[in-house]
């Protein structure tokens, strides 16, 4: 019955992770009127907030890491999933039982279709319904898309989170830093604190405004804390050198970890004002990230020999920081399985990628996937070395074949050619 309900689901509320924009429905209207219907259960837990170009997700799992650690019962709703849809509610790391989203529907399908509500709409009241039932004392919420629209924009949290802001959804969001800062700096609330990770010139003075129009409290992360150190042996500094942590252990090797480990940081600091711990409950958080919420797809190491590494980055901030780790690594050989989605900024990507490697051209299974002789031309022209595969599991079976134990594999340039990749039964990981 749970997977007849979800092609049903998939069908009928079109999903903007699948189609694009052709998703996307602007305005909290849908989303109140679901609120309403399920008889308002973002009203019945304590929450965070989030919202970000890149980065978000890594934050989201860190913060439900920490509350999980405290011994609290705890809510995260992300987006999108890699393998299984249940992967976006989670409470103490444990995916939703399909036997709550076949009762939810039960319950309210018949209501939900008069309003034609769309796949995030959605699946975020089934969330919101799933946490006030399940009496979570804290729910880590990630935004889908932008923010001040975002169906998630229904809470009153205790924190609001912004990460990092690049162009993204220019389509729907705006085709400037500053339009987009505008509505991700929605998610601020009157009195209530933020957040923002990284500092940009042009987004920043938004979130400045915004913040001071409510009375809301701003704190930069990036500015407070300097980390040191390889991912298994950190060293954290406070802004005046004094020593906060030290062998910390972060199972999230990318680089770019960095940059959320320090945003996860500034938002406990201001937790802990909020909510008072009785211990320090960081370094378990962090050390315990994949285990206690089974975080998955960011820099994740598949294989030793050859190295084989996915990465869900699909963007220009997030390919940036990715490639360059990438091309630090010692390799024979650097074989790249790559495919994206025909709306991205493919012809920015592209200038991104390393030259001196071998790709495996693929589309995943969407309808979104960008065609395979089309993205291949486009690497071609920049004179990179491409192969067309076709599906990721050719592409990977390609890869691997090829490659020798000093070679390194990267598999990525899309969440669902990682999500199709590691949901493969083929695919000898």
């Amino acid at each position: 019955m749970y997977q007849s309900l979800l092609e049903k689901i998939f069908k009928a509320y079109p999903m903007y992770h699948r189609v694009g924009s052709a998703a996307y429905k602007e305005g909290l209207e849908n989303i109140e009127a679901l609120m309403e219907i399920t008889h308002h259960p973002e009203n019945k837990f304590k929450s965070v907030h989030i919202a970000g170009t890149n980065g978000k997700g890594s934050v989201a799992h860190l913060l439900a890491s920490y509350f999980q650690e405290r011994g609290c019962r705890t809510g995260l709703y992300t987006s999108p999933h890699l393998v299984d849809f249940r992967e976006r509610i989670r409470i103490n790391g444990q995916m939703i039982p399909e036997s709550e989203v076949l009762h939810f529907f039960d319950l309210y399908q018949t209501q939900f279709d008069e309003l034609e509500p769309s796949f995030f709409e959605m699946t975020t009241a089934l969330a919101f319904h799933y946490f006030a039932q399940g009496k979570v004392d804290v729910a880590i919420i990630e935004t889908g898309l932008g923010g001040r629209l975002d169906a998630t924009n229904v809470l009153n949290p205790m924190l609001s989170v912004i990460t990092n802001i690049s162009l993204e959804h220019t389509q729907l969001l705006g085709d400037s830093i500053a339009k987009i800062a505008g509505e991700k700096a929605g998610i601020i609330k009157e009195k209530t604190p933020v957040v923002i990770g990284e500092f940009h010139p042009e987004s920043f003075p938004v979130f400045e405004d915004k913040a001071n129009h409510l009375d809301a409290p701003l704190f930069l992360a990036e500015n407070n804390y300097e980390i040191e150190g390889e991912a298994d042996d950190l060293t954290v500094k406070g802004v005046l050198g004094d020593e906060l942590y030290e062998h910390l252990n972060l199972p999230l090797p990318g680089e770019y970890q960095r940059r959320n480990l320090k945003t996860f940081l500034q938002a406990v600091e201001l937790l802990e004002e909020l909510w008072p711990s009785e211990e320090d409950m960081v370094p378990a958080a962090v050390e315990n990230v994949i285990a206690n919420t089974g975080f998955q797809g960011r820099w994740q190491v598949l294989r030793k020999a050859p190295l084989t590494i996915c990465d869900v980055g699909h963007n220009v901030g997030g390919l940036q920081l990715t490639m360059r780790q990438l091309q630090q690594l010692p390799c024979r050989k650097l074989r790249i399985v790559f495919g994206m989605v025909a709306d991205k900024d493919i012809d920015n990507v592209v200038k991104l990628l390393p030259t001196k490697a071998q790709y495996y051209i693929c589309a995943a299974k969407i309808e979104r996937a960008m065609p395979v002789a089309d993205l291949a031309a486009k690497l071609t022209a920049q004179d990179l070395d491409c192969r067309c595969c076709g599906g990721v599991g050719e592409a990977f079976a390609a890869a691997a074949a090829d490659a020798a134990p000093d070679d390194v594999v990267f598999v990525g340039g899309s969440c669902f050619v990682v999500g199709e990749l590691l949901g493969a039964v083929n695919c000898e990981l």
